[in-house]
């Protein structure tokens, strides 16, 4: 089975050039007592996603947002073969079920039947702007759940969305009947930049240059921003669960059906910029509105601890509100970026029931010379105990910091993780970004890691 067909140790793919090849060393990362880590597959580009099929194959999504293709590939006699390409930049993860592979991408989820066959069965999602829809999760009747981005860090088009010269009309839609305030948020006019002094105001949930009116209501949109949806599993009947997520970027059931997703929280960025916000753990309740883009972790963000450093207090752009938002299963602190995560049902790896999450790490540098967002968050493997609603650390560099700033050979940007046919957690590590741009990555930096438990 499995483990004949691996054995331990690095696994690489075709066409390796040396010269780019990213440094590993396992013993740079800490893991609790009992474990140990090894890198098991390296020298990928960008990967975001990996699943098992029912032979115990390796299935790997790469993004794209290394070479610009993004693709599936599949492990074949130690090789990669890739059985799907040319999907809409980045796919953001995979998933299989009954033969089927379900391919999350930018706007779309596409099914790869076993003989090739592809098919769209969701299409038209409003994931063009910062956030895109999350990779899909199966409930136990059956359907298919995933998470929807929003366009924009906080409801507000502004200059921080570099987008907008492409796609000017972009912009957020609610999803309930909503009563704005009608602020308006100013800002240079990128799209007359030939004109001086030429200011753009752009009111919440309006294009760039739109301004609100007072109290303008804005309806219902079943593909809001921000949502969870779940549909057929040959996309059919697409329906709303739950709204008001900034970022809901993965979803999962527990063993007794009950639904789980992570947010990440607000950016001090752009024209609305929000500091301090949190990233989230969140049990689903469907038909609620979960706070976006108005709360952090339950709290208004007119709360003086969302002031950004020398800014504006943020401001409630809804008048009326569809209900008090749900407090957070657990809370991460700013700059997290949770991403993946997988409930542990092995006694022998760890504790029954609990919570493993990847921790992606900052996108963004909050403040020149800030290396708290680095230090206190992310890049790293936590647990969630489920039971005292708590988080430790798993596994983390030894240095705290990510390997690209300490140059060591670790952890870089943790983004999914599963569990494997032989017990063991595969940790997906997408690679470097290039610098200045944490949408890009260097090709061949991407890694898989493995951890087992050392008796097991």
């Amino acid at each position: 089975m499995f483990q004949a067909k691996y054995s331990r140790g690095i696994l690489s793919c075709n066409q390796i050039d040396p010269l780019s090849e990213r440094y590993l060393n396992p013993e740079d990362i800490y893991i609790i007592e009992g474990y140990r880590i090894e890198a098991f597959i390296k020298n990928i580009d960008s990967p975001i996603g990996m699943v098992f099929n029912e032979d115990g194959d390796i299935l790997i999504a790469d993004s794209g947002l290394a070479t610009g293709n993004a693709k599936v590939l599949q492990m074949v006699n130690g090789q990669f073969e890739t059985i799907a390409e040319g999907f809409v930049v980045p796919i953001s993860g995979i998933n299989y079920l009954n033969g089927v592979l379900y391919v999350s991408h930018r706007g779309y989820v596409s099914k790869i039947y076993k003989d090739g066959t592809r098919q769209n069965i969701i299409m038209g999602l409003p994931s063009n702007g910062d956030h895109y829809n999350s990779p899909v999760t199966f409930s136990p009747d059956n359907k298919l759940y995933f998470g929807q981005g929003t366009v924009t860090n906080s409801g507000v088009v502004g200059n921080d969305n570099k987008w907008v010269t492409v796609s000017p009309l972009l912009c957020d839609y609610t999803g309930d009947y909503v009563m704005l305030y009608g602020q308006n948020f100013p800002s240079p006019n990128i799209l007359t930049e030939g004109l001086p002094n030429d200011t753009a105001y752009t009111g919440a949930f309006s294009p760039y240059g739109i301004p609100n009116i007072e109290y303008e209501i804005r309806k219902k949109y079943i593909k809001a921003s921000g949502s969870i949806l779940r549909a057929n599993l040959d996309g059919s009947n697409l329906e709303q669960v739950a709204w008001g997520f900034r970022n809901p970027a993965f979803l999962k059931f527990d063993i007794n059906g009950q639904l789980f997703a992570v947010n990440n929280g607000y950016n001090p960025i752009g024209s609305r910029p929000i500091d301090n916000a949190t990233d989230d753990f969140y049990y689903i309740s469907p038909g609620l509105w979960y706070g976006w883009p108005d709360y952090s972790g339950g709290e208004a963000v007119n709360s003086p601890r969302f002031a950004p450093r020398g800014g504006v207090q943020p401001s409630l752009l809804f008048k009326n509100q569809p209900n008090i938002p749900p407090r957070p299963y657990v809370t991460f602190p700013p700059n997290t970026s949770i991403r993946g995560f997988e409930f542990n049902y092995n006694a022998d790896f760890g504790p029954y029931g609990d919570v493993y999450v990847a921790e992606y790490g900052s996108t963004i540098h909050t403040h020149i010379g800030d290396s708290v967002s680095y230090a206190s968050a992310g890049h790293r493997v936590s647990r969630i105990d489920m039971r005292s609603r708590t988080i430790s650390t798993f596994a983390i560099n030894n240095t705290g910091f990510p390997a690209s700033l300490s140059n060591g050979g670790g952890f870089e940007r943790p983004n999914q993780l599963i569990f494997g046919p032989d017990g063991a957690m595969y940790i997906v590590d997408t690679g470097f970004n290039i610098p200045g741009n944490s949408e890009a990555f260097i090709p061949n930096t991407g890694v898989i890691w493995r951890v087992f438990r050392m008796n097991s």
